[in-house]
Order: C-alpha cells, then sequence, then structure tokens
C-alpha cells in the first residue's frame, strides 16, 4: 500500500521493503552492474530482476547507462543524490528529529585507492585529483590507463581548474606498469573496456563506475566541453559518497 491513515509511505520505504529490490539496491552500492551480473549476484530469474530494475528506475533511484564497450549492452547504477534524498525524507517522515544520513569526509581514514581507464587523459586524472582534494593526505591515490594518451585532454585540465580550482596542468597518462608493483585497497574502474582487462590485483574491493569517454562525444574540444564538465560532476558526486565507505572499512581494520 502507498498510503497510511498517517499519511503516505516515503517512497525509500515503498521500494525498499521488497527483499528483491532491497538486494538490487544493495548490489548496485558496491558496483555499476550490467542485468546478467545482477541476475547472477540476486540468484532469480532475469525476468523479475528486470520488473524490480524498472520499478527502482520509474523511482528515480536507479539509472542505467549504455555500455562504451559493447552497445548491446547497458550498466545500471544508483542515482547516489536521489537516494540520499529519499533516506532523508523516509527519516523525517518517521520523526522529524532523525537526521538524514550524512557523509562524514573529515573521518576518512588511511587507504589506498587506484582509479583505471583507458587512456589515463581525462576520467581517472580527474577522479584522482578530486579524491585527493576532499579525501586529505591520508588517503593515497592514483591513476592509470591500459592504452595511455601522450597528454591529458586540454578539457579536463579546463575542467578541473574552472569547476574545482584543480590545477592538472603538469600531469601525464600513466601506463599500468606504473603502478604494477603497488597494492591498492580499492580498485576504481571507470570505463567498461578496461573493465574486462584489469585483473583484481588482489585488492580488497574492486569497484566500477560506468562513465562515458567525454572526449568521444564530438569531434571538436568546444563540443565535447559540456560532456567534461557533466563527467567531472558525476565524479565528484561519487566520490563525496565513496569517502564514508572508505572511513568505514577503515576504521573496521583498526
Amino acid at each position: 500500500m502507498g498510503t497510511t491513515d498517517r499519511g503516505p509511505v516515503p517512497l525509500l520505504m515503498r521500494m525498499a521493503a521488497h527483499p528483491l529490490r532491497w538486494a538490487l539496491l544493495a548490489e548496485l552500492a558496491v558496483s555499476d552492474r550490467r542485468v546478467r551480473e545482477l541476475v547472477a549476484a540476486v540468484d532469480e530469474p532475469q525476468n523479475l530482476v528486470s520488473y524490480h530494475l524498472g520499478l527502482l528506475r520509474s523511482a528515480g533511484l536507479v539509472e542505467s547507462r549504455r555500455s562504451s564497450s559493447d552497445g548491446r549492452d547497458s550498466y545500471y547504477h544508483l542515482n547516489l543524490t536521489r537516494c540520499a534524498a529519499a533516506f532523508g525524507d523516509a527519516a523525517t517522515a518517521l520523526h522529524p528529529a532523525l537526521s538524514p544520513m550524512a557523509a562524514n569526509p573529515a573521518r576518512s581514514g588511511g587507504t589506498s585507492v587506484l582509479f583505471l581507464c583507458t587512456g589515463n587523459s581525462a576520467r581517472s586524472p580527474m577522479a584522482e585529483a578530486l579524491l585527493h582534494q576532499r579525501g586529505g593526505r591520508r588517503i593515497k591515490v592514483a591513476s592509470a590507463g591500459s592504452h595511455p594518451k601522450q597528454f591529458l585532454h586540454p578539457n579536463a585540465v579546463r575542467v578541473m581548474r574552472a569547476d574545482f580550482g584543480i590545477d592538472l596542468g603538469n600531469r601525464r597518462p600513466k601506463p599500468l606498469t606504473a603502478v604494477a608493483d603497488r597494492r591498492f585497497a580499492y580498485v576504481v574502474t571507470l570505463c567498461d573496456k578496461i573493465r574486462e582487462l584489469e585483473p583484481s590485483r588482489g585488492t580488497t574491493a574492486t569497484m566500477h563506475w560506468s562513465l562515458p569517454d567525454p572526449a568521444t562525444i564530438a569531434d571538436t574540444d568546444r563540443a565535447t566541453y559540456p560532456e567534461f564538465h557533466r563527467i567531472a560532476a558525476e565524479l565528484d558526486t561519487r566520490i563525496q559518497f565513496l569517502l564514508p565507505v572508505l572511513a568505514k572499512n577503515t576504521d573496521a581494520e583498526e
């Protein structure tokens, strides 16, 4: 039921109260997934998983994006901002004194994160710089590419300087061999191609954020600038929600 004699049941409660939908949300909280991966994770038929994914998408809690590796496939991911707002609405509806769950970047403990993409010229260096800025010195962060370009994309440099006050002008793309002898607690893949190429590296956690290459959206730098701006904003949002995960898991290890 969507309502009670005390008013409407909050959206999050209606969606997350179903065990399968909660399981799907929990899987997508860890990493972006394809439908077949979700089917295997929750051990339910594909038609049932697709039906409940459709409900979560209609509620705005989950979104999908075509794979940049295989356009016939799609990756599903949480709309983190919408989920955070829904949790806050549900808490407030139950009792006004209950505060929404909030990230606390200041509590982030010491850990290490590696961001990977193909060229290491846009997505992964932007993510590295944003986590370094928001996470402080206790988080060791690096990035690399499976097929690194010669230079960072100029729009990556422009967007990071204009939107976040970060100067990437002296950075150069790095190959995977540059980090081959380092161990990271977390590896985050940012493009669909490298997800299939990169081994586990013995990490405690591997995440996938299915983000398109902003440089391929159009033929000119001027035309791709809005996409670089959008990808940088999405990376910043995801990193803000990653920080409490890093803090929680570091606290558990200490």
